[in-house]
């Protein structure tokens, strides 16, 4: 604390401030030496104590140690004692949301994760203030509804224990904000306002902290009309480490999210603000308005739809002045009160607002009578959404497009939230509307809220992507992809809903378009012929298509079931006898039948098949609990190979239950998960991508891009965009054109990479559809989309290259570019690649030598473009498919898949197999 930093003294003592106490306390008085000064200082007769004032460290004098330093040392010392470094510059104000989170009232939420500070100071003061919290939290909300459950997430800190810490902040089932806390000693505390949150109105809520004082603060709209204000005090010390956990915004696995959209959020690690003095204003103000002006609306539709349903009798009739016909009510009129008609809305002057509305529920019949308002508002609102489809799918169908968008409008009102989706698109893309990027993320955050699916993943992939001015937001993006890859297995599971397997078909792939088929195709047909002769392969495949809806074919497990049925009573298949075996076990369109499920799993097992071995392990786990020889099984179809029985593995050693292991091994369950993962087990990836975004285990570092990467590959799968991919592909083979191009581009805005390409083949094949409906460079858009997502095909990237190589429309020319995408072709094994970079050598351009590397062309010949052109056409005939990757251009965002270090430290439910 005297001398400065110099050779020897590396790491002077920094003071902020000296406190210099004297006291007096007598012999017999308490006085002891052996105990603290501050128990010392209690019994005190006499006490004082002075400020001492403290020296900056460059501003004291160096320390002469008497010792000579050799000559060259001596000099390095001198050129840099008298460099006095520089803070770095930081601040404790963190935006933790920038941007309209749609929140769903499930499971998912956003996670973010505060760094320790790089400056010594602000660190040092977080570090004081661990027992003493200060700090500010201030967020926009847009309430829809208050919990269904006792209470619903808004912003909370989970620890490294996954236990709630300080600062936890939900909303009750009656509108009250439960603040929760965690104390120094241990235990937790919680406190309800006295207030109400109010709904259906955007309310910045600002909560600062300063030591054992909260308060809470409530404010209405933009000009932020005050609400509520409450003061709460404690005398207890909280704990509070901001570092040592993550926080969540909305839903997470341990509590659902409210119903409704997040705003803007500030968070002031280190200080306590007054409400006016916090700088956190809603940089979406239009967007926000629309909001509310879309639920004021929907209002008075939920209105008018209740309202009609509940008025007009059962069986679609025409309500006649109430009289309607029975003893009863001939007894009722005679003698009772007399009865009076309630009033339709649209008497008071709504049907001129809602004209679309009012034509719409003339065309609904309503058969049979609702059983609540809600559900009756959100059943209509399938019906409109069902009768504007039919008119979309017509000959003319983009065409039509103007005309219903009205319809959608109010279906989407009513709740049904893929008419929101269909809106969504078509602003955002100007499919037969103008153009309208506003409405068009009004529609797809409705439809987020609503958990539409394809609105998720549409809201994903923006954030993901950073595109269509959505602010590129890894965690936001997370939310709504985690959000999806949830359901998809469940969706998987259900035999209900307008769903299809997601395949990997390209337009351009005339084989595989050659094998599609539908029940009376000839593939179907001959399959059948086959499968009724008793071939095994026909009638697994054929159970397979009619079980996941594949290859064209409508999902029909009933059907699948008998071929299973058949397949497995009458052959010796182990495939066929696996697959019935798992149909009685969980009961999907048979009853269940576990003694006949055992008896053919154990037969299928005993032919080698590792699914089977791998089901006998889920069947000891799950009825008999008997741990032991479930892992004797699973342990054995992982030597096998299979990635469920790896997944399984790792739920036993997270659970603590292995046997012979007293103890969770997160280490081992982690390895298991990975290979699960790897394996392609929907839910290992799963737990990966949970546990790339909190990055809450020292082994699994924080990658929010990577969890991202995987939770969209699971949400890919989703059978609810098979459907939609599948409606559009069956279109294309029979011709009809319009609803092709329309399914195509619902797919395509998901983000899914396949029909992204597709989509912009079909527009180089009508480029008059897609400069006649499309607002959008289809071409250049989807193109452009596909080549930024893993896995691109190589002739998207000759694609690009031709369209930076030739210019297109708006779209100048750019050399630099053009080389980067034909060189990642190249390297993807396509010899077009390295003809079109020896075509561009030829004519002049310059190739990097950091491609030239990629390329493994040897450095010695870079110089030397002859050479260079005579490498490039040997690989050519001989491309290798071995290379690494090439980096995207610069500004592009780098997409990662799970590698060799990925580690899956979560525990979770046995998967079935």
């Amino acid at each position: 604390m005297v001398y400065r930093d110099d050779y020897f003294i590396r790491h002077s003592i920094s003071v902020s401030a000296v406190i210099l106490r004297a006291w007096i306390t007598h012999k017999y008085s308490g006085g002891d030496l052996n105990v603290k000064w501050e128990e010392n200082l209690l019994h005190a007769v006499a006490k004082n104590y002075t400020l001492l004032k403290t020296v900056p460290p460059f501003e004291r004098p160096f320390k002469d140690h008497q010792v000579c330093l050799e000559w060259n040392m001596d000099y390095i010392w001198n050129l840099r004692a008298n460099k006095i470094p520089q803070c770095p510059l930081e601040t404790d104000v963190v935006t933790l949301l920038g941007f309209l989170y749609a929140s769903s009232g499930e499971n998912t939420g956003i996670v973010k994760k505060f760094p320790r500070f790089h400056n010594r100071e602000l660190e040092a003061t977080r570090r004081q203030r661990i027992d003493y919290p200060v700090f500010t939290v201030s967020l926009w909300l847009y309430l829809l509804h208050y919990c269904k459950a006792s209470l619903c997430g808004i912003l909370y800190f989970v620890d490294s224990n996954e236990m709630y810490s300080t600062p936890s902040v939900f909303l009750t089932e009656e509108g009250h904000l439960h603040i929760q806390m965690h104390l120094v000693k241990g235990e937790d505390l919680a406190v309800k306002t006295k207030f109400t949150m109010p709904l259906k109105e955007w309310v910045r809520l600002d909560i600062s902290f300063s030591g054992g004082q909260i308060v809470v603060t409530t404010s209405i709209g933009q000009d932020l009309k005050s609400y509520h204000n409450q003061t709460i005090s404690f005398r207890e010390d909280f704990y509070y480490n901001d570092t040592a956990g993550y926080f969540i915004l909305g839903g997470s696995r341990y509590v659902a999210g409210i119903e409704g959209f997040f705003g803007p959020l500030k968070y002031y690690r280190l200080h306590t603000l007054h409400p006016e003095q916090i700088v956190n204003p809603f940089l979406e103000k239009q967007l926000a308005e629309q909001l509310q002006l879309y639920y004021e609306r929907c209002a008075e539709v939920q209105e008018i739809v209740s309202v009609y349903t509940a008025t007009v009798p059962q069986g679609g009739g025409r309500q006649e002045a109430c009289d309607l016909r029975n003893s009863y009510l001939d007894l009722k009129l005679r003698y009772g009160r007399p009865s009076t008609c309630r009033a339709f809305p649209w008497e008071k002057g709504l049907k001129d607002r809602h004209p679309s509305l009012f034509q719409a529920l003339l065309e609904v019949g309503l058969w049979t009578g609702p059983r609540n308002p809600n559900e009756s508002v959100l059943e209509i609102g399938g019906r409109i959404f069902e009768k504007a489809v039919k008119r979309l799918s017509s000959v003319d169908g983009l065409h039509q497009i103007s005309s219903v968008v009205p319809f959608l409008m109010d279906s989407s009102c009513c709740g049904y939230h893929k008419a929101s989706y269909y809106l969504a698109v078509f602003y955002e893309t100007g499919l037969n509307v103008p153009r309208d990027q506003l409405q068009g993320m009004l529609y797809s955050l409705v439809g987020g809220q609503g958990s539409e699916r394809l609105s998720s993943m549409n809201l994903g992939y923006k954030h993901y992507q950073g595109v269509d001015n959505y602010p590129l937001d890894w965690e936001l993006s997370y939310a709504y992809y985690s959000n999806i890859a949830t359901k998809t297995p469940l969706d998987q599971h259900t035999l209900q809903g307008d769903q299809a397997y997601v395949e990997t078909i390209r337009l351009k792939d005339d084989e595989t378009l050659k094998v599609q088929t539908k029940e009376d195709g000839d593939v179907f047909m001959w399959l059948k012929h086959e499968a009724t002769r008793g071939n095994a392969a026909a009638q697994q495949r054929l159970a397979q298509m009619l079980f996941w809806g594949q290859q064209g074919v409508a999902k029909n497990p009933e059907a699948a079931i008998e071929w299973y049925a058949k397949g497995a009573l009458e052959t010796e298949d182990p495939a066929l006898i696996y697959d019935y075996a798992i149909v009685l076990f969980k009961g999907q369109g048979v009853k269940k039948n576990r003694r006949l499920a055992l008896e053919l799993m154990k037969k299928a097992a005993s032919k080698g098949l590792h699914q089977a071995v791998n089901g006998l392990g889920w069947y000891y786990h799950k009825f008999k609990k008997n741990y032991a020889k479930a892992a004797k099984y699973w342990l054995k179809a992982e030597e096998m190979g299979n990635p469920d029985a790896s997944y399984n593995l790792g739920v036993l050693y997270l659970d603590g239950i292995f046997p012979g292991i007293p103890e969770r091994n997160q280490t081992l369950a982690g390895e298991y998960f990975h290979k699960a993962a790897q394996g392609g087990h929907i839910e290992g990836t799963l737990w990966c991508s949970l546990y790339y975004i909190t990055g809450n285990l020292e082994t699994f570092p924080r990658d929010p891009e990577k969890a991202v990467v995987w939770a969209k590959h699971v949400a890919e799968k989703n059978g609810y965009l098979g459907h939609v991919i599948r409606k559009g592909l069956n279109a294309y083979l029979e011709g009809s054109w319009h609803e092709a191009l329309l399914y195509y581009v619902l797919a395509a805005e998901t983000g899914i990479e396949v029909s992204q390409t597709n989509l912009a083949h079909i527009c180089e094949e009508r480029p008059d559809l897609a400069k006649g409906y499309l607002g959008v460079n289809c071409v250049w858009r989807y193109y452009n989309f596909s080549v930024f997502q893993i896995g691109a095909p190589s002739f998207a990237y000759l694609k690009m290259g031709d369209l930076y190589y030739y210019g297109h429309q708006n779209q100048s020319q750019d050399l630099e570019l053009s080389v980067q995408m034909y060189a990642q072709a190249a390297l993807d094994g396509d010899s077009q690649g390295f003809f079109n970079l020896a075509l561009l050598i030829e004519e002049g351009a310059i190739i990097p030598h950091h491609i030239l590397d990629f390329l493994e062309i040897d450095p010695t010949i870079q110089s030397n473009n002859i050479s260079i052109l005579r490498e490039l056409y040997e690989s050519q005939r001989f491309p290798s498919d071995t290379s690494p990757g090439l980096r995207r251009p610069h500004g592009s965002h780098r997409k990662s898949s799970c590698d060799s270090s990925c580690r899956c430290l979560r525990s979770g439910p046995a998967h079935s197999p």
